[in-house]
């Protein structure tokens, strides 16, 4: 347990973390093993600052060109001063970018949005500490079309959470970035402010929200909008991928995928074919037809494109391309084009001077396929580290924790031996020793009754066992009802038990993957962005478990 501030933080490894992936895990502990597949992987941030020459050198856009773009588009979100500060330092021949970003989620989307931008914006001032000047970057992806998967938000609430969906009438496949939002979302917060619990800080959370909330605004620039207000004070530059200027400046790099597509492809598959043969998982499935851009028809549908004998095919329309006619179309039309998962990253290092990304454990594991279009471009492969991970545990969680003496990991425990122990150790000591004697003493009499048959007729002892077991079997389902009824008798235990689990382990996952941090601003202010940021230790490779 380390101080942070005035904040107790905890790291816990996520080797004791269920449902972590062994190229994760093998990544947060053993990076020099999968130097095959992250070539410049990191083990500390003069690892990065080595690497910024790299970038630096490689580098070829005119960074006034993309400057202006940035200033542009953060002024339309309305970013603020120290952004418009950070992105004059981009202008410089030696600054390099620390990038993370996300899908544009509904009010913020999960707590790890704000955790990866705090995390790049810690090791972009670490790197600049060290001599290598550095900006913190948001790339919001804007392009992605799986609207149902951003739709919703989950809010801590009073004793149940807050579960809110926007609905879109638009069933088109169109990006997220593209969608405007409808007069829904205001009834949407509405909704919201009933159902939050009323703090003194209730008006600014709310606030925030319907400042940058509104109808007739798009999806992707409300998201961005949000995170403006809230990371902007930290200097964090936000990138729209779907900015027409940024499509024109990125048409060199998008070009070249198209005429190497087959190249990518084949290399991703080998590189695919050795994780499997290193017993590692590839996140995303890569086929022979596969190709790195989408295309966007004329009625906004984002669809993928297919190699296709000597050409490529666009899957949602009977439309087919050479790669000739292809690579002119990205020349005179960048903004239908986007890049696949695979090339995202490449892109995004193209357009600006990334010296390290900063991701969760799917997305290093995107970095170990995706490495290999960085080879077939000629690019330097990308560092990559993992955000900072977080449970915020509230007070009213400690003081359950305290009263039924229970420690954090207990939240990764089957919740009924949980229940059980907390029946036996605390608030059912009565009924737990009497089951305790009754089943000692059913052993006691069995045992005297196997001795006797063991001399009468042993073909009686076999007949016993069995029976033993059902009797056992029995008394443990009696003991599971009398805990039950104990839990519902003391419904206060029940209720703080249910609601730290809720909270801090909701749906067996980690508390980042579905809480929305609206709920903690609401509680404690838009301080506690400030007070997470404290928390952030670079060197941690742990899941860190803060304790308001």
């Amino acid at each position: 347990m380390a101080a942070s501030g005035s904040l107790r933080v905890e790291s816990i490894p996520f080797s004791r973390i269920p449902g972590q992936s062994k190229l994760f895990i093998q990544y947060q502990t053993d990076r020099e093993s999968l130097r095959r597949f992250y070539p410049n992987a990191p083990n500390s941030l003069d690892d990065i600052c080595e690497f910024a020459g790299q970038v630096t050198a490689a580098y070829k856009p005119e960074r006034n060109a993309i400057a202006d773009a940035l200033a542009a588009l953060n002024r339309s979100i309305d970013a603020g001063e120290r952004v418009r500060a950070a992105i004059e330092r981009l202008r410089e021949p030696g600054t390099v970018a620390v990038f993370t970003g996300q899908q544009s989620g509904l009010f913020g989307g999960p707590l790890y949005t704000i955790y990866k931008a705090l995390t790049a914006i810690k090791a972009a001032a670490e790197l600049t500490r060290k001599g290598t000047p550095a900006v913190a970057m948001f790339w919001a992806a804007t392009e992605d079309h799986d609207f149902d998967e951003v739709a919703s938000v989950t809010i801590a609430g009073n004793d149940e959470l807050i579960r809110l969906h926007y609905s879109d009438t638009d069933e088109r496949e169109i990006p997220v970035g593209g969608r405007t939002l409808t007069t829904e979302i205001g009834s949407l917060i509405a909704e919201l402010e009933r159902e939050m619990p009323q703090t003194e800080f209730s008006r600014e959370a709310v606030a925030q929200l319907r400042d940058s909330w509104t109808a007739g605004e798009g999806f992707g620039r409300a998201f961005l909008r949000q995170l403006a207000k809230q990371l902007g004070c930290f200097g964090m530059i936000f990138v729209d991928p779907q900015d027409a200027e940024l499509k024109r400046l990125s048409a060199p790099i998008m070009r070249l995928a198209a005429e190497k597509a087959p190249e990518i492809t084949a290399a991703i598959r080998d590189r695919d074919a050795a994780l499997a043969e290193a017993g590692l998982h590839r996140q995303v499935l890569v086929e022979d037809n596969y190709f790195p851009l989408f295309w966007q028809t004329d009625d906004g549908i984002r669809t993928p494109l297919r190699l296709y004998g000597d050409g490529v095919k666009a899957r949602a329309v009977n439309r087919e391309f050479s790669i000739a006619e292809l690579c002119d179309l990205i020349e005179k039309e960048p903004e239908r084009f986007s890049a696949g998962v695979m090339l995202r990253a490449v892109v995004q290092d193209y357009l600006f001077p990334t010296v390290l990304y900063v991701g969760g454990a799917a997305e290093i594991a995107y970095f170990a396929q995706s490495g290999a279009a960085y080879e077939v471009l000629q690019r330097p492969a990308t560092p990559i580290v993992h955000r900072q991970s977080f449970t915020v545990v509230e007070p009213r969680h400690q003081r359950t924790f305290a009263a039924y003496d229970l420690k954090f990991d207990a939240v990764f425990e089957d919740r009924e031996d949980v229940r059980t122990r907390v029946v036996e150790q605390v608030i059912g000591q009565d009924a737990a020793r009497l089951f305790a004697e009754t089943e000692e003493e059913v052993n006691i009499q069995l045992r005297r009754l196997d001795e006797y048959f063991a001399k009468v007729d042993p073909t009686l002892a076999a007949n016993l066992a069995k029976r033993r077991r059902k009797m056992l079997y029995h008394i443990a389902a009696l003991r599971k009802k009398a805990y039950d009824s104990e839990i519902r008798r003391n419904s206060d235990a029940d209720r703080r038990l249910r609601r730290a689990f809720e909270e801090l382990y909701p749906g067996d996952a980690l508390q980042e993957r579905t809480l929305n941090i609206v709920g903690l601003i609401d509680r404690y202010g838009i301080d506690v962005i400030d007070w997470i940021y404290s928390a952030i230790d670079l060197d941690d490779k742990g899941h860190r478990v803060i304790y308001l």
